[in-house]
């Protein structure tokens, strides 16, 4: 069934040759769409020194239109072994590497690979060993990855993992990421007072610095600081405030740059806490919102972006406190994508019933709208500020309080976007997220906006590797 067998078997031999340990297996591989195949695979260990050497197990599956497509590539932790999430590797074990990304025959070859995979193995060590006590706790996650890694998923398995560490504990939240927006949230969450437990989830390299260090010093009751992804076990949302910090060139460099860090984080996310709410406040929150959605493969409501509800909560209290306009504020939102692109929009169009007279309060509205515009360009969004409104949106979630926010969300099917983007808009939420969508007054211009900006983030996000 290889297209040019020829050619494989050559190089497969050439691995033999220069690797012996490798050993060559016949078996079926599931893909994402859950098309089977059977492929030619081989399992071994690549020599790597890192102060010490080590032998890191991996295994690569060799598409049938190879040597024009390159391998997929896992990593084969034993029962003593951890991966360790980096740029190269995600939480499942698969491999991620500029030559996979670049390849291009003749001149990629799978010893090739394998050397690249050697150098950065090299730079950042993709598996640590674990003492006795946290290899028995990691014995089902391990299990679970080796499923994935012959391409078996169930993303829908019921099984439980943490060792019940974590029982009784009934509002939980975790939040992804230890720089200062991680920090404002976990103490934002605190702080509001809904939640009986927030982890920290540190994934960070090295000892403690800065504000995670004060944190470990200045303990806070019911905080808990990890960089074990189990320790996210059974919340009931996480918030995901992580953002690539590499030396990406182009915008879309930096966005791709996140979208493999999330690939290494979101699965594992969602395999600890099956029925979490993903809230997003990485940027852009509407594009990492949908690949959050995409990784995690929960059903469109539980995964939502922090969106423009800082900024509609901010909308509002403008109106009434400083612009004295209280009847206005409790239909008014600002929806769209975050950025110089929102906008404002109501949820009440039934302003007086005289034609004439509703057009004179219509145009009264928008000046009062474009004044609280104004003033709301004057306000950025510091760490802080959005922790607050993290915990605003948690908050909501925990307590099942059906109040509407302005979030990030699916928006297809609304205001004729046909495309699988999520966009800011008023939506009720609840303990498994979106309940439902209220709905905004007809005008053609909002929705103008609002198909533009699908428009836009829809193209950036045919450009993404997923």
């Amino acid at each position: 069934q290889y297209k040019f067998r020829d050619l494989t078997i050559e190089e497969l031999k050439n691995v033999s040759e220069t690797y012996p340990n490798f050993t060559f297996s016949m078996n079926t591989y599931t893909f994402k769409d859950g098309s089977q195949k059977d492929l030619l695979n081989f399992s071994g260990t690549v020599p790597v020194k890192y102060g010490n050497s080590y032998n890191i197990p991996v295994r690569l599956w060799i598409l049938d239109s190879h040597p024009f497509a390159p391998p997929i590539c896992f990593l084969k932790p034993t029962l003593n072994m951890s991966i360790s999430v980096g740029k190269h590797v995600d939480a499942r074990g698969r491999i991620y590497l500029p030559y996979l990304q670049n390849w291009s025959h003749p001149k990629s070859t799978v010893i090739g690979l394998i050397k690249e995979m050697i150098a950065k193995f090299e730079e950042e060590l993709p598996l640590y060993s674990l003492s006795s006590s946290d290899a028995a706790r990691q014995t089902e996650l391990l299990s679970y990855i080796a499923k994935i890694t012959e391409g078996e998923t169930d993303m829908k398995s019921k099984s439980k993992t943490g060792g019940g560490k974590n029982e009784g504990c009934c509002n939980k939240i975790t939040v992804v990421g230890a720089g200062d927006l991680g920090i404002a949230c976990v103490l934002a969450v605190a702080a509001k007072g809904a939640t009986d437990k927030v982890v920290l989830l540190d994934l960070s390299e090295g000892a403690a610095k800065g504000g995670i260090m004060d944190l470990e010093i200045f303990a806070l009751p019911n905080v808990e600081i990890s960089k074990d992804f189990s320790a996210s076990a059974d919340s009931k949302v996480v918030v995901l405030t992580v953002n690539s910090l590499g030396n990406a060139q182009t915008y879309l460099d930096v966005i791709q740059s996140n979208v493999d860090l999330f690939r290494g984080i979101v699965p594992a996310i969602s395999h600890y806490s099956q029925n979490t709410v993903l809230l997003v406040a990485s940027h852009p929150v509407e594009v990492m919102t949908y690949v959050s959605w995409k990784l995690s493969a929960f059903p469109k409501g539980r995964v939502i972006g922090v969106g423009a509800n800082l900024d509609t909560e901010r909308f509002q209290y403008i109106l009434t406190n400083l612009l004295k306009a209280e009847v206005l504020a409790k239909d008014a939102w600002i929806i769209g994508e975050q950025g110089e692109d929102k906008v404002p929009s109501w949820t009440s169009c039934n302003l007086v019933a005289n034609q004439t007279e509703a057009m004179a309060a219509r145009n009264s509205r928008e000046k009062v709208a474009n004044r609280a515009m104004e003033v709301l360009k004057g306000k950025g969004q510091r760490s802080w500020s959005v922790g607050l409104s993290v915990a605003d949106l948690t908050d909501s979630i925990l307590k099942d309080k059906r109040k509407v926010h302005s979030v990030s969300t699916l928006a297809k099917g609304c205001y004729n976007i046909n495309s699988e983007v999520f966009l800011s808009l008023p939506c009720i939420l609840g303990s498994n997220g979106v309940i439902e969508m209220v709905k905004l007054e007809e005008d053609p211009l909002v929705q103008e906006k609002l198909q533009s900006s699908a428009g836009s983030i829809h193209d950036l996000q045919q450009q993404l590797k997923l």
